[in-house]
């Protein structure tokens, strides 16, 4: 079932005080259409300015997470950011009257409470997950985080301080909304009673108390109680999971952090969002259709007649040969009545990614195979490389193949393929092979 982006029904505020200014500021909470993603708007400026909710307006780090965009900045975002991440939230208005939101009681709990007043609303476009093929690492130090492909949103943090009173803990939770709110939103921000002092001295921490912190002593945790044993990394995913949602999109994948903060968390983010950008960049290549590609059409007897491929092992049900025989389209129509369903996977189908590689190579074969010299060839791959694939293929589906000879010799050659769904890549592999007689 696809996961549809989702705003709230209604405006919903929420006021209090702030953490570094102490000035009492209000939040207020809109909705937003699809695909316009997460802006913070200060209301208390001229022109209402806004700025998008993005790793690339991150201009601090100190103590909290603050966007900029050169004329104003808000400050300590993470929370807001790791709430909506949390309850799955795609698109909103963030309307704050101050130079940043409140601090509630130092956890995301208050903001998931005003949200909910709000009521959730799903919108009718698909959810832009971004996952990744290979792992992504940062480290400095002793600080260490790495992100792994996973078909979920995962967090594994340790802490480790070297204090009498807190020295480390460790915490793993797979993000799911409700696992979000019971598990993660209550944590609060904690600090040690030694620092308060020089955060004042720096301007921060003026709004600090016992009601929106947890303040760790020489001798003791001064506040009455803790939610969790381990409240304090669970803090640290909460803050985590708010810096990376400065990507700008829901991630699917599994982070593991040691020692991490504000600093460590946005370097993370900066290079996942450096893959979104190549991950754009290729996204925008235009394909031979949007070029205006034309050519000869092969119907599936004709193509039945160039390769030696037959049902239930065809994988291209049409092909479009330019004049030259360089380029080649191919089309296959995705049905749920393939056999291969039934056990890839039940209850959940998708398109084996071996199968689009399969319709790829087929198509290649009527490229090269057309040729009227080489109709009496067979083609064996030497080597498949470079083979990624970036989005899953579903029934209803129709592959684009398109694929260009990139090296031709009589024994053989190479050939670039890439497929296509609505326009958006989903595979790319490079095919080498060479041909025998028949």
């Amino acid at each position: 079932m696809m996961d549809l982006q989702k705003t709230i029904k209604r405006e919903s505020t929420y006021s209090g005080i702030g953490l570094h200014t102490g000035n009492i500021t209000s939040v207020t909470f809109k909705p937003a259409p699809p695909n316009s993603g997460i802006k913070f708007v200060r209301s208390d400026l001229p022109g209402k300015p806004e700025v998008e909710a993005n790793i690339k307006n991150v201009i601090s780090v100190a103590r909290g997470t603050t966007l900029g965009n050169g004329s104003f900045q808000i400050q300590t975002v993470e929370h807001i950011m790791a709430t909506l991440c949390g309850l799955g939230i795609d698109n909103l208005i963030v309307e704050v009257n101050a130079g940043e939101p409140p601090v509630a009681d130092g956890s995301g709990m208050p903001f998931v409470e005003t949200l909910e007043k709000a009521g959730f609303q799903e919108q009718n476009v698909e959810k832009n997950y971004f996952t990744i093929a290979e792992p992504v690492k940062f480290s400095n130090g002793d600080v260490h985080l790495v992100v792994l492909p996973s078909d979920e949103f995962k967090v594994s943090a340790t802490i480790d301080y070297k204090h009498k009173i807190l020295k480390s803990q460790y915490g793993t939770f797979t993000i799911t909304k409700e696992i979000f709110e019971k598990e993660i939103a209550p944590a609060r921000t904690y600090c040690f009673e030694h620092e308060i002092e020089s955060l004042k001295r720096r301007g921060l921490a003026r709004g600090g108390n016992l009601d929106n912190a947890v303040v760790i002593g020489q001798d003791g945790i001064h506040n009455k109680e803790l939610r969790f044993p381990d409240e304090f990394v669970r803090h640290k995913i909460l803050d985590l999971i708010g810096d990376i949602y400065l990507i700008g999109k829901p991630l699917k994948a599994h982070i593991i952090a040691i020692r991490c903060g504000h600093a460590a968390n946005i370097a993370l983010t900066k290079k996942l969002g450096e893959l979104i950008k190549r991950s754009a960049a290729r996204r925008t290549t235009k394909t031979f259709k949007q070029e205006g590609f034309e050519g000869k059409v092969l119907s599936l007897e004709e193509i039945q007649n160039i390769i030696p491929h037959r049902p239930p092992f065809l994988f291209v049900d049409k092909i479009i040969m330019a004049e030259n025989m360089v380029k080649a389209v191919g089309f296959k129509n995705i049905t749920i009545n393939e056999e291969y369903f039934k056990g890839h996977f039940p209850n959940y189908p998708i398109l084996p990614g071996v199968l689009i590689i399969e319709s790829m190579a087929q198509t290649s074969c009527v490229l090269f195979l057309a040729r009227s010299d080489l109709r009496k060839k067979l083609p064996y791959f030497m080597a498949i490389k470079e083979v990624k694939f970036r989005k899953p293929v579903f029934p209803g589906d129709q592959l684009q193949l398109e694929v260009e000879v990139t090296r031709a010799r009589v024994r053989g050659g190479k050939i670039q393929g890439r497929a296509y769904v609505r326009n958006e890549l989903v595979a790319e592999a490079e095919f080498m092979f060479s041909l025998v007689d028949r």
